[in-house]
């Protein structure tokens, strides 16, 4: 690294990064840590303690969201914000959202070692469920501080197991007492891993990230007849699983017309009666489209539904699809974009704009806040996975290039 002499401690980084992941630890070399149960709950104790040994202020909302406080010269700037997610995919990795919330950690610990008083205040952020896979809901918490989701339906949202996201967040004892809405901030700042192969592929060590695809969410129900397998002849069958198995390839296709800047995923099917002996009488699955392209979402919105539906009717079932939600394509803001640039190229890292092809916290703070995003590669691309992985230097350059931008927001001439 060039330009500065001002430098985070990489190997502190990593060890902070590795205690971490001893939180919810999984055989195969990732991490559990289900969004609000007991595990989330030591993650956050031990996230809280360490902000606290630096001396910051740590105050939680009502959603859970955790921020922590480092003064600044003048009490009357806006805060700058940096931070990301604990939680994680039941099977997830060590650095999806805690490399950003640990990178946080160490700015503040390396503004301590250095003796830097900035002149705005610094808040590191630790938001409440981005990941959505306890109570179906991705980007819960920044979600409902920014104004996108109401708190009272938030808080009646349940697991599979009953338990509301109120219950949950009284359980653990992060129900907190601050409101859970956007406050005045000067900027916020997110790290993060890729979770794709495109800086791995092209050798880049950062990724100046300018914004983040459109997207559109549906849950999917098809209603066909359960009937027995072996005496029901195909004149009489309604089977809900091949009516699916129609949509999901149509998902594919629709996909797969739009080129690589496409994406279309079903994640999740699930057959709630299933038996072998039984042609499918319900079946129920997710669908999902991005795009960087506004126009595209918004015209697979509007033509999806039809041909999804004339599918399933020509297999004499039918088809219940509840649109969750459109999220346009959100640009970053030109000036924290270009403070993320700036300090890559004065640090002499390799670097490559680029779109974000997943959702974060980030999309739902700039609607409110001045935001930009910093990405490192990850190995083959892989995220959501227990084996994925990045390198220390890697970690290490994207908190550096964290440290410098956040630096030079909190500090610039008003």
């Amino acid at each position: 690294m060039s330009g500065t002499n001002q430098r985070i401690d990489g190997k502190r980084l990593w060890d902070s990064l590795m205690t971490m992941a001893e939180i919810g630890a999984t055989p195969k070399g990732g991490v559990k840590r289900l969004t609000l149960t007991d595990v989330d709950k030591a993650g956050r104790d031990r996230f809280k303690g360490w902000c606290e040994a630096l001396g910051l202020t740590v105050r939680v909302d009502a959603m859970g969201n955790m921020f922590a406080r480092r003064a600044g010269r003048d009490p009357n700037r806006l805060p700058v914000l940096m931070g990301s997610h604990l939680d994680s995919q039941p099977t997830g990795g060590k650095f999806d959202g805690a490399l950003g919330v640990i990178a946080g950690l160490e700015v503040m610990r390396s503004l301590n070692d250095l003796a830097i008083t900035t002149e705005a205040p610094i808040e590191l952020v630790n938001w409440t469920d981005e990941e959505g896979s306890r109570f179906g809901h991705s980007l819960m918490g920044s979600g409902v501080w920014a104004g996108i989701y109401p708190q009272d339906k938030t808080y009646a949202l349940k697991d599979v197991d009953g338990v509301t996201v109120g219950e949950a967040l009284d359980q653990i004892g992060y129900k907190g007492e601050h409101p859970a809405r956007p406050f005045p901030a000067d900027a916020y700042f997110e790290l993060h891993i890729e979770q794709g192969p495109i800086l791995e592929k092209e050798g880049k060590q950062i990724g100046i990230v300018t914004g983040a695809q459109a997207q559109v969410w549906y849950d999917a129900v098809i209603h066909g007849q359960d009937s027995h397998a072996g005496t029901t002849p195909p004149s009489a069958r309604k089977d809900a699983l091949v009516a699916a198995a129609k949509v999901i390839t149509l998902v594919d296709e629709l996909m797969r017309a739009r080129g690589e800047d496409g994406r279309g995923t079903v994640g999740f099917l699930q057959i709630p009666l299933a038996s072998r002996n039984v042609v499918p009488g319900e079946v129920r699955f997710s669908v999902e489209f991005r795009h960087p392209d506004d126009a595209q979402i918004q015209g697979l919105a509007k033509t999806f539904p039809e041909q999804a539906k004339a599918l399933v009717a020509a297999t004499g079932c039918t088809l219940d699809l509840t649109e969750l939600f459109v999220i346009p394509a959100q640009p970053f803001d030109s000036s924290c974009v270009d403070l993320v640039r700036q300090a890559t190229k004065r640090l002499g890292f390799s670097a490559r704009e680029i779109i974000s092809g997943a959702g974060h916290d980030a999309v739902y703070v700039a609607r409110s806040v001045p935001t930009a995003m910093i990405f490192t590669p990850c190995k083959d691309g892989l995220s959501h996975n227990e084996a994925e992985s990045i390198q220390p230097e890697e970690a290490e350059a994207g908190c550096q290039v964290l440290f410098e931008a956040v630096l030079a927001r909190a500090n610039r001439a008003l």
